[in-house]
């Protein structure tokens, strides 16, 4: 069978002495949306950023596209096609909506004013906004600065931690369109989501972890249907 385009497989590791990864397994394939949801203090975000190389593995791997990428750094990874939106400070308050998107474009060398016009079709609010401080828009629009600036390095893998956190239940359908349209172009997207229910419902395939570890891996419908998880994890 074919590997996932982007696979973190049997990753085990921590901060300092302590592992919060046991053996944890976290993939996504091309053009696919994976969310990775649990209870407060699972590790979500812990996996995420093991992916992405913000956290030092003691044993297990990352490969990209069938490359090994353990041993690399994050920016090398961005360089390899990797986006990564983190859950706060993850917009330049001062800067313009426009400014913010550039900032996003710093390791292109290319003409990117393409790509530019691409996040304002996605984002339309954006661009009427382009020469407003970014500090000064609502949470839902920060957020779209946010994975508009992520989107301006041509990712082919888009990591989302909690993007939806703090916005009205409006707000997060509306990213939750926009992430889906991201999808279609091709783009996999690697989600931790609090919103557990509806992020499974936009899933290609969602991993649900406890204390670090895979506890249910399956597509989003089925993790929907299954009792176990019903009950557990979204509420009945």
């Amino acid at each position: 069978m074919a590997e996932p385009f982007l696979i973190g497989e049997a990753m085990t590791g921590g901060y300092g002495g302590a592992d919060i990864l046991h053996s944890c397994t976290i993939a996504v394939e091309k053009g696919e949306i994976a969310v990775i949801v649990g209870p407060n203090g699972a590790g979500k975000s812990t996996a995420m950023k093991a992916v992405f190389g913000m956290l030092k593995l003691r044993e297990g791997h990352v490969r990209l596209d069938g490359e090994d990428i353990t041993a690399l750094t994050p920016q090398a990874r961005v360089a390899k096609g990797m986006g990564f939106v983190p859950q706060t400070h993850n917009i330049f308050p001062s800067m313009t909506v426009e400014e913010n998107l550039e900032m996003g474009a710093f390791i292109r060398t290319d003409d990117f004013a393409d790509t530019v016009a691409q996040v304002f079709d996605l984002f339309p609010i954006l661009k009427t906004k382009r020469n407003q401080p970014a500090g000064e828009l609502s949470g839902g629009q920060r957020q779209q600065v946010a994975v508009g600036r992520a989107l301006m390095t041509r990712p082919k893998v888009l990591m989302l931690d909690e993007p939806t956190a703090g916005v009205s239940p409006i707000v997060m359908d509306e990213l939750f369109d926009r992430i889906i349209e991201i999808a279609r172009t091709g783009i996999s997207i690697l989600m931790v989501e609090q919103n557990a229910r509806q992020a499974l419902e936009i899933a290609d395939k969602g991993y649900v972890l406890v204390q670090g570890a895979n506890r249910f891996t399956d597509t989003g419908k089925a993790l929907m249907a299954d009792p176990e998880v019903r009950r557990s994890f979204l509420g009945g």
